[in-house]
């Protein structure tokens, strides 16, 4: 049941509460109308029907003393015709009075029929007995009153005080019994007032006891409506804070574990695959940092290993700069010597002898210089390899930070559609992002550093090679003084017609001296910028893992 049914439930539940309530209420207050319309309208019709009959009863009495009183006057002796009218007038009377007896018997029947209570139906029935033996006297009572005029039209004064005394009697009876039905009526209106009474306080303890069980349904609703949100809502706050806490192992609960088939199902069911992207990202972003750390290491190995043979060539170019500067000085005092005594063969056989060995120590110092050159060379391209492979790994570290900033949008989203519920979500959603952000910016920078060690790469490749070239030309020249020592040393033992040719060999040897040398200084300056470059490269490196440190401080914040 999803929440707004759950809602729509207990709204209902409500609703259908007040309109029974309201119903049931509508129901007794009807019946205390009609049973306050019975007293009202039948009671006061049978009320008014034994007035009616005491005032014509009364009437009738009146009637009938204004006769006797006319016929003791003897006013009737010569008016036979008055006599007549009024005879004629109380039979009139007579009839109503019996019409009227009749329908409050009529009345007092059907009342009796229809009354509601055991109280009423004995007071109606009371009262029916009493008007019946009303209507009895009545009926006597007129049959009496003709003999009473008959005795007057016969003149006999004696039947006529009889009779006279008996009416009396029967008008006495006659209205104890019509004051008797009266009072009775009294009776029966108190208890029909008191059994409106009983109806009106049945009626009221029965809407309180609907109007507390209600309430107490509506409590119940409520507490299950309440509780049905309020604790699916605790379990996934519950999630999402363990969430802001790193904990990435934990779980929503979903169906039977104590969220049901409706919306707080979504948010687990997203939340959950939101844990698990955030999981399936920490362990990449974790690996990938580990995989950074060690190529890191790689690469501080290879730079110091370069700087090694860096220190070494420099070494060797110093070495050959020197034995470079010994040729040129022993060839300096060879041709000064030459010039002075051309009759020191042998000083010159000794000078050539020495520069001969000087020219070899050079060319195997070149040699060295060159495979010096070589191995930096070898050391760079497999730097420059080991940097290519850093930056595919950092590649992926720059798309695990896309897809993480791709999920933080998403989780937004989610959070902005769940409303107020989804402002937990919301906080988590920021720390990806947060997160997503500083692995981007991290990235940024490890590439960076990794765009200045390939421009310092490339320039030591371009200086090295360089250097190869030079210290080639180095050994061309070298081996042309080598050439040309043993080229002196055979003319020396031919004789002194060819010191001339001997000069100008040495002339030349010390131009070629002289490019070595600066060959050197070139190689010796190649050799400090790529010193300098293999330092640079390993402060890269320094930062590049500092880096990847904090890059694993940030990722073990999360525990999956």
């Amino acid at each position: 049941m999803t929440i707004a049914n759950r809602l729509l439930f207990g709204f209902m539940v409500g609703v259908m509460l007040m309109v029974s309530i309201g119903v049931y209420a509508l129901g007794q207050i009807r019946n205390v109308r009609d049973e306050m319309t019975v007293i009202v309208t039948r009671d006061l019709s049978v009320y008014r029907q034994l007035n009616h009959l005491r005032a014509i009863e009364n009437d009738l009495v009146a009637r009938r003393l204004s006769i006797l009183s006319h016929y003791y006057a003897h006013d009737y002796d010569k008016d036979a015709a008055g006599l007549d009218a009024a005879i004629s007038d109380w039979g009139s009377e007579a009839r109503q009075a019996e019409e009227t007896l009749a329908q409050a018997l009529a009345a007092a029947s059907q009342a009796n029929d229809e009354a509601s209570g055991a109280a009423r139906r004995t007071m109606f029935a009371s009262i029916s007995s009493l008007l019946h033996d009303t209507l009895d006297q009545v009926r006597q009572n007129g049959r009496a009153t003709s003999d009473l005029f008959g005795a007057i039209r016969r003149g006999d004064e004696a039947a006529v005080r009889l009779q006279s005394a008996q009416l009396d009697t029967r008008d006495q009876a006659i209205d104890r019994l019509v004051t008797e039905a009266t009072t009775t009526l009294d009776g029966g209106v108190q208890a029909g007032e008191n059994q409106s009474g009983a109806l009106y306080e049945f009626s009221r303890r029965s809407l309180t006891m609907g109007l507390a069980v209600a309430v107490i349904v509506a409590l119940i609703v409520t507490f299950w409506t309440r509780r049905s949100i309020l604790a699916p809502l605790a379990s996934l706050m519950r999630v999402m804070e363990l969430i802001g806490q790193g904990d990435l192992s934990t779980r929503a609960a979903v169906g039977g574990s104590g969220v049901g088939r409706d919306e707080f199902e979504r948010l687990a069911t997203g939340l959950n695959r939101m844990i698990d992207g955030l999981r399936e990202i920490a362990q990449q972003s974790r690996e990938a940092t580990r995989n950074l750390d060690a190529a890191v290491a790689d690469i501080r190995a290879s730079a110091q290993q370069q700087a090694a043979s860096v220190e070494e060539q420099f070494a060797a170019v110093q070495e050959t700069a020197a034995t470079v500067d010994q040729i040129t000085h022993s060839g300096a005092q060879i041709s000064k010597r030459a010039r002075e005594v051309i009759s020191s063969a042998e000083v010159i056989v000794h000078s050539s002898a020495s520069g001969l060995e000087a020219v070899e120590e050079t060319a195997r110092a070149m040699d060295r210089t060159q495979e010096g050159a070589e191995a930096v060379a070898s050391n760079i391209v497999a730097l420059s390899e080991r940097t290519d492979a850093i930056s595919e790994i950092i590649t992926a570290v720059n798309d695990l930070s896309e897809r993480s900033h791709l999920l933080a949008l998403n989780a937004a989203i989610e959070a902005a559609a769940a409303g107020e519920h989804g402002r937990s979500f919301a906080v988590v959603a920021a720390e990806m992002k947060i997160l997503a952000d500083q692995s981007r910016d991290a990235t940024q920078h490890v590439r960076s550093i990794l765009g200045d060690i390939q421009r310092g790469i490339n320039t030591s490749v371009m200086l090295t090679e360089e250097s190869v070239k030079r210290v080639s030309a180095g050994k061309e020249r070298t081996d042309i003084a080598y050439r040309t020592i043993e080229r002196m040393t055979g003319g020396i033992e031919e004789g002194v017609h060819a010191f001339q040719q001997i000069v100008a060999s040495t002339n030349q040897q010390q131009i070629g001296i002289e490019q070595v040398m600066t060959a050197l200084q070139s190689i010796r300056q190649a050799s400090q910028q790529t010193a300098a470059g293999t330092r640079n490269l390993e402060a890269s490196a320094s930062n590049l893992g500092s880096l990847s440190h904090q890059l694993l401080a940030i990722s073990a914040r999360y525990r999956t």
